[in-house]
């Protein structure tokens, strides 16, 4: 647990209420994601608007779709690179793609950003 997370944590336990609760339930009680579904939740929404939205021309070339027909899922899928150094596996390319292709249909083909991101909320309790 990074050190963010041990602060909210602490946090948490704070309410009196929820102490005797696991971390992971005094967050769904509180109606919090943890920090780390709270950092993929934002590189889906800043994806999402690179490869639908706002920053379409800025964001071309920065992801590559994945070309098959025999997608499952949402249809929309992004081809994960390949490196040789750790380092790379960090970038925020590499780190969205996983997430972005486990992302249901309903998700991926939301008509706008406010949309994608309500749909991504209910979703995200699943996937992460």
């Amino acid at each position: 647990m990074e050190l963010l997370e041990q602060a909210q944590g602490r946090d948490t336990k704070m309410v009196r209420a929820l102490e005797h609760l696991s971390y992971e339930d005094r967050l769904r009680e509180l109606g919090l994601f943890s920090l780390e579904k709270r950092r993929v939740q934002g590189d889906l929404r800043a994806a999402f608007q690179y490869l639908k939205g706002t920053y379409r021309k800025a964001g071309e070339g920065l992801f590559i779709r994945e070309c098959s027909e025999r997608t499952r899922g949402n249809g929309f899928k992004l081809k994960e690179g390949r490196f040789r150094l750790d380092i790379r596996k960090k970038f925020f390319t590499v780190r969205v793609v996983r997430h972005w292709n486990r992302l249901p249909r309903e998700v991926v083909d939301a008509p706008s950003l406010e949309v994608f991101k309500a749909r991504l909320d209910g979703a995200l309790d699943n996937v992460v």
